[in-house]
């Protein structure tokens, strides 16, 4: 897991797709996100980008109409603009990205956006983040 908005000298292949997926965002929207996680399992690829929404799209997302339209415009601008994203992950990576798509949590205003090779994907966004030692501990109520 990796959660940048600039790298360092040396930037590690988490940090330079965070670095490409806060660039595309900004490119298509004219805003970057506060900051962006990236974590990759196996072969899927999620990309979260924290605070993305502007300030007027949140007023928007406020009631459920409102809401299903900043969903599907950024789900439609993704949908027709992420060619170029997906190529800079191929190029970063060294792996083809079969198939990608994106969700968008008004509430929040966090943009998660999804590469895969044809798996079937949930993405559940915590209130908070979690510890690597709480992460690999047995959970609240173990031993």
């Amino acid at each position: 897991m990796m959660n940048s908005t600039a790298g360092p000298p040396n930037p590690s292949m988490a940090q330079q797709v965070a670095l490409a997926a806060s660039n595309f965002q900004h490119q298509s929207t004219g805003r970057a996100p506060a900051s962006v996680t990236v974590v990759l399992c196996e072969n899927t690829l999620v990309v979260t980008m924290h605070e993305a929404l502007s300030p007027a799209e949140k007023d928007l997302a406020r009631s459920p109409d409102g809401a299903a339209q900043v969903q599907e415009f950024h789900r439609q601008l993704f949908a027709d603009s992420s060619a170029p994203l997906r190529q800079e992950i191929q190029r970063i990576t060294g792996v083809e990205v079969r198939e990608s798509t994106a969700e968008i949590e008004t509430s929040t205003g966090t943009v998660v956006q999804v590469f895969t090779t044809g798996t079937m994907v949930q993405v559940y966004l915590l209130a908070s983040p979690l510890s690597v030692e709480a992460w690999n501990s047995s959970g609240p109520d173990g031993p």
